[in-house]
């Protein structure tokens, strides 16, 4: 039988297009919510992210790879009990590796800091930290691996730096004299905010090094598990429950359509695409974000905003750009396809 045909170039990029243009619309969408608020919220977007790749992942693992490969190699799932021989071939969430688990705890912090800290402050607030994640990401790198980092790096944490000081450093002056809970609001939205590109940094270190040591992490799964421990973490601080109906479906759309379809387009995208590709498409998310708010939701930008927005995400392209050929040819991340071919270690052996 005959495997799958790999994507064309053409056609991840246009994945990876697709999927920023839906991890866009959570803001706008968040703006659209009549009476469910923060932890609610994110408990029912975590939720229906769930159940959807419940449904979904089963039949992207079972697309992935071939039936007598699988069966060729039966001896892994006879060591599982059959309880865990299934949970595993369906929806990959019983891997030996420990990074699996912090990746999944990653994804946990992620899902639930954005959404919380949309609550707080703008989309575009938001959006900006976020972008600064590739930056995080080669700090921690260099104190973990202790590889140096390339001069432009250092520029642009230092270029980006000064855009962001700018951006907030005006909204809060402006803020401090005429509204103090504004200012606290802005404050706390943006250190929420920053736990996102932090634990994306953690998430992607930790699956990079394991992947180094010949550990193969599926990156879909661990999403799953992600949605799981932020839905149950959620749960208490959300109740009692006032969403309305419309809330509800606007939830069920996120869950859906923001996360769990576009999570495996980018995964499924990556192994294809060079790192400095994934990392410019990406930033589309950040323009189409902004966008839809300000069309729709009519949430205006500040100059300080516009100004400071706009330095950091030019730092990070230039960035990207002088690192194509440096980076061309880094590590694509790891996923089933690749682990499924050569045959899964017993459940039972312990994690080394």
């Amino acid at each position: 039988m005959n495997q799958r045909q790999p994507l064309s170039h053409t056609q991840a990029v246009a994945m990876m297009v697709v999927a920023a243009f839906l991890w866009s619309i959570a803001g706008v969408v968040s703006r659209q919510l009549e009476a469910a608020e923060r932890f609610e919220v994110t408990f029912w977007r975590s939720a229906f992210n769930v159940a959807s790749l419940l449904l979904i992942l089963p039949l992207w693992r079972a697309a992935s790879r071939r039936a007598e490969r699988a069966m060729s190699h039966p001896e892994p799932l006879a060591q599982r009990s059959p309880v865990a021989g299934f949970v595993h071939r369906h929806w990959g969430l019983l891997p030996e590796s420990p990074a699996f688990w912090v990746s999944g705890l990653c994804w946990s912090v992620m899902f639930t800091a954005f959404m919380v800290a949309l609550s707080f402050t703008s989309v575009a607030n938001v959006l900006i930290i976020m972008a600064i994640g590739p930056l995080l990401t080669a700090v921690l790198s260099r104190v973990v691996t202790r590889q140096p980092m390339a001069w432009r790096v250092w520029v642009t944490i230092v270029v980006a730096g000064a855009g962001m000081a700018y951006m907030y450093g005006g909204q809060m002056l402006a803020l401090i004299g005429n509204d103090s809970t504004q200012a606290r609001d802005l404050l706390l939205g943006s250190l929420i905010a920053l736990c996102v590109p932090a634990a994306a940094a953690v998430n992607w270190t930790v699956v990079q090094r394991s992947q180094s040591h010949g550990q193969q992490i599926d990156l879909v799964p661990s999403v799953l598990l992600g949605a799981v421990i932020s839905a149950v973490a959620t749960l208490p601080l959300a109740t009692p429950f006032v969403a309305t109906g419309s809330d509800i479906a606007w939830l069920a759309v996120l869950g859906l359509f923001q996360l769990a379809i576009p999570c495996v387009m980018a995964v499924t995208a990556a192994r294809v695409l060079k790192a400095p590709e994934v990392s410019l498409l990406a930033l589309l998310e950040v323009v189409f974000g902004i966008l839809w708010p300000w069309l729709w939701a009519n949430e205006a930008l500040g100059s300080e905003v516009l100004a400071g927005g706009s330095v950091v995400l030019g730092a990070l392209v230039i960035n990207e750009l002088l690192g194509w050929r440096s980076r061309a040819s880094a590590p694509r991340i790891q996923v089933f396809e690749a682990a499924a071919a050569v045959p899964e270690p017993p459940f039972s052996k312990e994690s080394s």
